[in-house]
């Protein structure tokens, strides 16, 4: 069997990149290890922003302020074609009592991104369920949300509509097929799947399968845990972010609050340490908390990666082989832009925004 394209991985970014390339009538086949979007993509918070955006370099910026102006026309197109909502809701953001707000606001004039200093009284007035004893705070007012188990949901519903796209879910690929510096396929425990090209988005395992080319891509897993409490739909009115920490507000009351930065390799088992320290954090933004219902605790696996800044475009040496890896935090904030990005390269097209910063040329060991 041959396709045009082979997409490896079926997260948010592997999903949508053959969303993207199948628009233009190639012949996509997307494997996925385990289920589509079960991974990161559905464990993450869903923030449509990166957590402190002042403190990353300039690539990672250029590809969020693209996928923030994205979004909200996207999760209306989504709603539309497959019924299902993915929520992007603009809730706003709160960061409370940081240390570095002078370049935080400096940033956002630089960016032309709104951001402002407001009085602790004006927070505690819009949000009345913070906790005392934060002294000052700065507000970004468009920032949204998104609902990421329904994005990946309504993602998976739009693939299956689309007749030139094959998903196969339960299909651990193994390795590649390479002939003559040419990579024309991957090898699965079903057999050989030959394409023209292949598309490597594994996300945090990305760097597991091209050391099979003998290839040491530098992602790694960062293990990220969360927490979910059941409130009433009006209990938290915007995001909440202190000390590391974050809630985010879901439409029906739900609030996520999260999350750890643990080095614990693959392994993805949620600890009662995690739980402990997360809710602890959660009632000290939020005291109500206290009396909230937890009803989930889960783990996922960032796809941790140099600077944050990811590997996008063809991988020198190896024909036919491209990546789309490596958001380690921003994998949904930064999946419009990126598998755009992605897209416009493999046609040929002038790119949303240069490249360079992202190629894999020089960046592998």
């Amino acid at each position: 069997m041959s396709k045009d394209v082979l997409v490896v991985g079926g997260g948010a970014i592997g999903m949508l990149s053959t969303l993207l390339l199948a628009r233009s009538g190639a012949a996509i086949h997307l494997l996925e290890e385990h289920s589509l979007g079960k991974e990161s993509s559905w464990a993450g918070g869903g923030i449509v922003s990166p957590l402190y955006p002042w403190r990353y370099g300039a690539a990672v910026t250029a590809l969020a302020h693209w996928s923030q102006d994205f979004y909200p026309g996207f999760g209306k197109l989504l709603l539309a074609a497959t019924g299902i909502d993915p929520e992007v809701h603009a809730s706003g953001l709160y960061w409370l009592d940081l240390d570095d707000e002078a370049q935080a606001l400096a940033w956002a004039a630089r960016e032309g991104r709104v951001l402002r200093a407001v009085d602790i009284l004006e927070v505690h007035q819009r949000v009345p369920v913070l906790g005392p004893g934060f002294e000052r705070a700065i507000h970004m007012p468009g920032v949204a949300n998104v609902r990421n188990p329904r994005l990946v949901k309504a993602l998976r519903a739009a693939l299956l509509a689309m007749p030139n796209v094959t998903l196969r879910e339960h299909c651990p690929v193994t390795g590649f097929i390479q002939e003559g510096g040419l990579i024309c396929g991957v090898t699965t425990a079903a057999g050989e799947i030959r394409a023209q090209r292949v598309v490597l988005a594994a996300g945090a395992w990305s760097g597991e399968l091209l050391a099979t080319l003998g290839l040491k891509l530098p992602v790694e897993p960062v293990k990220g845990q969360m927490i979910l409490f059941k409130c009433a739909e009006d209990f938290l009115p915007s995001m909440v972010l202190a000390k590391g920490r974050y809630a985010i507000p879901r439409r029906d009351g739900h609030v996520l609050v999260g999350s750890t930065l643990e080095h614990a390799g693959f392994d993805k088992t949620p600890t009662e340490q995690a739980l402990a320290s997360l809710r602890a954090s959660a009632i000290e933004l939020l005291p109500a908390l206290a009396d909230a219902e937890v009803v989930g605790h889960w783990a996922g696996l960032r796809p941790g990666s140099p600077e944050d800044i990811p590997f996008i475009g063809a991988l020198p040496g190896y024909e036919g082989l491209w990546l789309n890896c490596g958001h380690y935090r921003n994998g949904l904030v930064l999946a419009p832009a990126s598998c755009q990005l992605l897209a416009d390269l493999m046609a040929g097209r002038e790119p949303i925004i240069d490249p360079t910063p992202y190629s894999p040329a020089g960046r592998l060991g």
